[in-house]
């Protein structure tokens, strides 16, 4: 028999298809009006016409489907008699059941298409969220959730509409996270799986493997929103009670322990199992560790997927695999850019590690992003800082690689807020080594004459903190040349000449840096620099830090954010002008100087044809 879905439906009026949904729920006799109705569920008719059939199916389906077999891929099938199967009323039964695959096969295709009106794709995302609230005799019908979520994954097209919806309307249901959170682990798993068959066979057509990747890239994008958009538990304490689509709840005991199970402990427990089973209420406490564990499970499958990474625009992300050991595949295959590497690792501290059931298991993920360097690493070190502090996480190289960040262009960055604060998180134990502190602030010291105004402020700020909390680095503030150490005097050749500076700048390893040995000397030339703030700033440095109870630590957020802008805005106006002025450098001070724009000459030639036509109107006026 030909699918409903190859047929192109007749035309028919709006009241000829009510007339077919009336006498399809008034009798059994009029079952023939059913393939009918469902011709019209397709987002190429007109969407009343898709409304109406979808009415009048829904409300059939509904009064019936507590009586209909299993569908024929269910697992949970039972073996039937072949004297079963010519009843006349199971050949019936099972029809009507296989007629309901095909509508909610028709559903989903609607809800993914990118012709559908988003009018019409919320009723039909409403009626489909109903099938599975009371498809499977009153508990959540996971199989047909798992097929539209698979679908919305898979779909070619982008479907930011449909997942917006879904998040919006359900995911604040318990129950829908719950087997949201199942179904996301199972897929990307198939994707890690289709992946790795994918790297087996590449050599082939160029072509098919950039589309290939493309494809990759759009379901990832799509697990990592849904994923994103699922709201953190509430009422931790096991109190709360949550509220659930379906009125069943939650499974009581997971498919995997029940497979563990002997068979002397299954026939023992056969009895109460029964009796449970038909009053399943789990409390709030077992729903929050249900919750966390799959929660746990979806997260970790999820980033062992080849997460796209902004930094790597020409390597593929594959340094983002969780438990990867081996560092040559940082080097594989090709990019599939973007930001939503930097997104994940950017939300991770807040939205992923406190709901973990083992947050330590993001140790592999963290150090590998952390070890890539540039942006990635300033993405990763608020959750490997979480992990160090909160969990006994131990990482000997962090402040090697800390250092490394130290660069001009960490002052430009977006996130230089979030990491100077860190940083400054870092770098306040008290045990932390004389030669690590000494190397942090003269690498920033020398930092302060290539960054930024706003930069130098951060800078400043935070060898105010390093000079207070390790008073044996306040040497650096003050020294002379004849101050020299016994490993200074036993140093031969250009070394010995006057005002040469030990330090290493290039040096990554704090350690080599050799910063003991050197001054702070580029902080002294601020005390001349030509934005006011700074000049005064560094003189706070002047004091003597060594005293902590006539001092206060720096708070760091108040300088971080900082920029050219702001500077200007608080300090110019109010320092030299009563107006706030309209250019850096007026024209007066550079006489014999023209500043010219883009938009000068349109400006003139404006001017000059109002001058013209002024001069026309008075000569006329005149006449």
């Amino acid at each position: 028999m030909t699918s409903i879905l190859a047929k192109k439906p007749k035309k028919m009026k709006l009241k000829e298809l009510k007339t077919l949904g009336q006498q399809l729920l008034s009798s059994r006799a009029h079952i023939n009006n059913l393939p009918l109705l469902l011709g019209f569920i397709s987002p190429s008719p007109p969407p009343p016409q898709v409304l109406e059939s979808l009415l009048s199916l829904h409300s059939f389906f509904t009064t019936v489907l507590a009586d209909l077999p299993p569908s024929q891929s269910s697992k949970k099938r039972p073996r039937i008699d072949d004297s079963a199967k010519q009843d006349p009323e199971f050949i019936y039964r099972t029809w009507l059941r296989s007629k309901f695959d095909e509508f909610v096969t028709l559903l989903i295709e609607v809800l993914i298409s990118p012709d559908t009106e988003d009018a019409l794709r919320e009723i039909v995302l409403d009626s489909f969220m109903e099938f599975v609230k009371l498809g499977n005799g009153g508990c959540f019908y996971s199989s047909i959730y798992h097929k539209l979520l698979r679908s919305i994954v898979n779909s070619p097209t982008p479907v930011d509409f449909l997942s917006e919806l879904l998040a919006l309307k359900y995911f604040k249901y318990i129950d829908v996270r719950y087997f949201t959170f199942i179904s996301l682990e199972k897929l990307s798993k198939a994707l890690d799986t289709k992946d790795t068959a994918g790297d087996e066979t590449a050599g082939g057509d160029g072509d098919s493997g950039s589309q290939s990747r493309e494809s990759m890239e759009l379901s990832i994008r799509k697990i990592h929103y849904i994923i994103s958009h699922i709201p953190p538990l509430e009422g931790n304490d096991g109190k709360s009670e949550y509220e659930m689509w379906s009125g069943s709840g939650l499974p009581s005991n997971e498919e995997h322990d029940k497979k563990k199970l002997s068979k002397a402990q299954k026939a023992e427990d056969k009895g109460w199992k029964a009796e449970k089973q038909t009053n399943t209420v789990l409390s709030p406490a077992s729903i929050a560790k249900k919750m966390k564990l799959k929660f746990t499970k979806a997260w970790i499958s999820f980033l062992r997927l080849p997460i796209p990474v902004n930094v790597y625009k020409e390597v593929n992300t594959k340094a983002v695999l969780l438990f990867s050991t081996d560092i040559k595949c940082l080097l594989l295959g090709l990019s599939f850019g973007g930001m939503l590497g930097i997104t994940v690792l950017a939300t991770l501290h807040q939205a992923v590690i406190p709901h973990l059931s083992n947050p330590i298991i993001l140790c592999d993920f963290l150090t590998k992003s952390y070890d890539i360097g540039g942006v990635v690493s300033v993405m990763a070190l608020s959750s490997l800082f979480i992990l160090m502090t909160q969990h006994g996480l131990e990482y000997p190289n962090f402040y090697e690689k800390l250092y490394a960040l130290l660069s001009p262009s960490i002052f430009m960055a977006k996130h230089r807020a979030k990491f100077f604060q860190l940083l400054d998180s870092c770098l306040k134990s008290p045990l932390l080594p004389a030669y690590l502190a000494a190397a942090f602030a003269k690498k920033l010291s020398r930092l302060s004459i290539c960054v930024p105004p706003s930069g130098e402020l951060v800078i400043i700020a935070l060898i105010h903190n390093l000079l207070r909390r390790h008073p044996s680095i306040n040497c650096l503030v003050h020294k002379e040349d004849g101050d020299e150490s016994e490993e200074d005097k036993n140093d031969s050749g250009s070394e010995k000449r006057p005002g040469f500076d030990h330090f290493n700048s290039e040096e990554s390893n704090p350690i080599k840096s050799n910063a003991m040995r050197s001054s702070l000397w580029e902080i002294d030339t601020l005390r001349h620099h030509y934005c006011p703030p700074v000049s005064r700033f560094v003189l706070s440095l002047e004091n003597d830090l060594t005293v902590r109870s006539k001092t206060t630590e720096m708070d760091i957020k108040d300088f971080s954010s900082g920029s050219y802008a702001t500077i200007f805005g608080d300090e110019v106006p109010l320092a030299f002008y009563k107006a706030t002025p309209t250019s850096l450098f007026p024209e007066s001070e550079f006489c014999g100087w023209t500043f010219k724009y883009e938009g000068s000459n349109e400006i003139k030639e404006q001017k000059t044809v109002e001058e013209d036509d002024a001069s026309t109107k008075r000569q006329r006026i005149e006449c």
